[in-house]
């Protein structure tokens, strides 16, 4: 029998044991009021600044909010703010807040909150560090006031603070936002929906959330990161189960309402159980990641890191994400999310025409590889990651690299990554992951694609090339300009590699047919979602 035989006999089994072959029990009406639910991933830590992991933004959403929040149409729109005016030279933003919003202490939201979460926001985000640069002054001018002085116009400030990619801007107390951007927060008070349950997280194990009474949502309907988020859970489990036989059987037998990541080798069996139900978690869909550091041998070498993308099928890599669902991947010779208007095939022959290992060798004999290490981290308790790691490591090795391939777990993985030292001394040289594909619709959130070193997301490529052609998008008067700046920032990155595109992937997700309210998008929400 072979791996994905037995995955499938042994989620049937369990379905069947955990319930002794019969219905699942009838749940209380409190038990109706708590959702019970398996993230992509284990919350290892909970610090939505610190770091940019999905799994810990998705829990933060509930927790802190946010002075604006993007809807379906990508445009933000008023969260925490009450109303802002902006000078017409483009160069003082004043923002008012709601009133009456708390944080979980009881205590009140001020401006002075807001002005600390910003600054610490903005020493960590891509587009908060274009804002910084050209912060001349901001401050609080009163409990519910605070403003920013700029030196030069920012016309997307909004999107900067309402943008759904990592890191969010969250608001959180002065105090704990006086936390140093580069160390984690101990303490996670918010004024978000729920109350994170600290006394009660156990790493590896659960999480959970309890509804906070004196949150007040506002008016308009929910939309994506914007309007009213009405909880109507009392409770949310998070309970991690990295073993997708185990959560597909907890799935099937009730034990669990809603799975984020099904392993796609399980679909055809949840498919045929009446009680569950199954859709296409986010249409703009995923964009596979293999990320170089490029402060160190070999991929300092711009050659290196070319030699790797000649090579990257992107069918073997999607294939071994999504199994035999083909409708579920497409290939992507882009940087931009396909069916978008900013995607663009300009300059990517190197991922287009037939893969050539002969060019990839001799690449990585000009970029002076002798043989060295290569150390890959894989984390292998997410299977998108672990099916990355296990093509990645023939693929690499069939063109000669010696790939030191570390199996490890993801919360480990996203500590590791932040290591600038050479592999021999706990850092790194590739690491895999995945972005939303609403994340790379435009230059301003695509994370992975800025090249302006020591302040780039984890890897750190400089590339003024890249950076001058993302400038030009900022710089736009229309789409048209637009469009044009997006050909050159995807010409200039098909050079450089600052990742490798390993194809694009729709994810699947599965909840029980008693769970009502859940909605596509670009991350779980919680809000409007109920149990019968």
């Amino acid at each position: 029998m072979d791996r994905r035989s037995l995955l499938k006999a042994g989620v049937a089994a369990g379905a069947v044991a955990a319930t002794g072959g019969l219905a699942a029990p009838a749940y209380s009406q409190a038990a109706n009021r708590v959702l019970r639910f398996v993230p992509q991933a284990n919350l290892a830590n909970f610090d939505p600044i610190w770091g940019t992991q999905f799994v810990v933004r998705n829990a933060s959403m509930m927790v802190w909010d946010t002075l604006y929040g993007v809807d379906n149409t990508f445009t933000p729109r008023r969260q925490m703010v009450e109303s802002e005016e902006v000078s017409q030279d483009g160069l003082t933003w004043t923002f008012r807040l709601r009133p009456n919003m708390r944080w979980h202490d009881g205590e009140p939201v001020r401006a002075a909150d807001c002005v600390a979460s910003l600054e610490r926001w903005m020493v960590r985000d891509l587009m908060g560090q274009m804002i910084r640069a050209l912060r001349q002054e901001l401050v609080a001018v009163d409990d519910r006031t605070f403003r920013f002085r700029l030196s030069a116009p920012y016309p997307k400030m909004l999107l900067a603070l309402g943008k759904n990619n990592t890191p969010i801007a969250f608001m959180m107390p002065e105090r704990i936002a006086r936390t140093d951007p580069f160390q984690q927060i101990s303490e996670y008070v918010g004024s978000g929906p729920m109350r994170f349950n600290r006394a009660e997280w156990v790493p590896g194990a659960r999480a959970t959330f309890s509804r906070f009474e004196q949150y007040v949502p506002r008016e308009e309907a929910p939309n994506w990161l914007s309007g009213g988020k009405r909880m109507l859970l009392d409770r949310i489990e998070w309970v991690i189960m990295p073993d997708p036989a185990t959560a597909g059987a907890a799935l099937q037998s009730g034990e669990i309402d809603w799975w984020e990541t099904p392993l796609n080798d399980l679909l055809p069996v949840l498919r045929r159980n009446r009680n569950i139900r199954m859709d296409v978690a986010d249409p703009l869909g995923n964009v596979g990641c293999l990320r170089f550091n490029h402060l160190h041998p070999p991929f300092n070498d711009v050659r290196a890191r070319q030699a790797v993308a000649w090579v990257v099928n992107q069918a073997d890599f999607m294939r071994a994400v999504v199994g035999n669902e083909d409708s579920l991947w497409r290939p992507m010779n882009s940087f931009f999310t396909p069916d978008t208007p900013n995607y663009t095939e300009v300059g990517s022959e190197i991922l287009s025409r037939p893969r050539d290992p002969a060019m990839a060798r001799r690449l990585l004999q000009e970029a002076g590889y002798r043989g060295e290490p290569v150390t890959m981290l894989v984390g292998q308790d997410i299977p998108v990651l672990n099916a990355h790691g296990q093509v990645a490591n023939a693929l690499l090795r069939s063109i000669g690299m010696n790939v030191d391939f570390v199996a490890t777990d993801w919360g480990t993985v996203g500590a590791r990554r932040a290591s600038r030292e050479p592999r021999e001394r706990g850092g790194w040289n590739i690491f895999f992951t995945w972005f939303a594909g609403a994340d790379h619709v435009n230059p301003a959130s695509t994370l992975g694609i800025r090249a302006h070193g020591d302040g780039a997301w984890f890897g750190w490529p400089t590339d003024p090339a890249i950076e001058a052609a993302r400038d030009k998008w900022f710089a736009a008067n229309n789409a048209a300009e637009e469009k044009a700046a997006c050909d050159e920032l995807n010409r200039a990155a098909m050079i450089s590699q600052p990742f490798t595109p390993t194809g694009f992937y729709r994810a699947v997700q599965a909840w029980r047919s008693n769970v009502s309210g859940i909605v596509p998008g670009p991350l779980p929400w919680f809000w409007g979602v109920s149990k019968s």
